[in-house]
């Protein structure tokens, strides 16, 4: 089963980063990873009858982690979780 997860950044700072995210621009939940303790929060979940808030919330953490780690910290404005 092939997936799609759009993640829009809306607030970054030297502390912490936050994302929208979601299947669309009409259904998303907001992500946030702090900086200093590489930990993530889900501030809001994504309502979606198709998937569980869970199954975003892990992709999502997933592609911020590869910015964090393999692209040196470079969040973009807008990014995608594909596979």
């Amino acid at each position: 089963m092939a997936s799609f997860l759009l993640l829009i950044k809306d607030f970054e700072d030297d502390a912490r980063v936050v994302y929208k995210f979601g299947p669309n621009e009409k259904v998303m939940g907001k992500i946030e990873l702090t900086k200093k303790t590489k930990m993530f929060n889900e501030l809001e979940s994504v309502q979606d009858s198709l998937q569980s808030p869970q199954f975003y919330f892990n992709r999502a953490a997933q592609r911020l982690a590869r910015c964090f780690i393999k692209e040196e910290g470079n969040f973009p404005n807008k990014t995608t979780f594909e596979s």
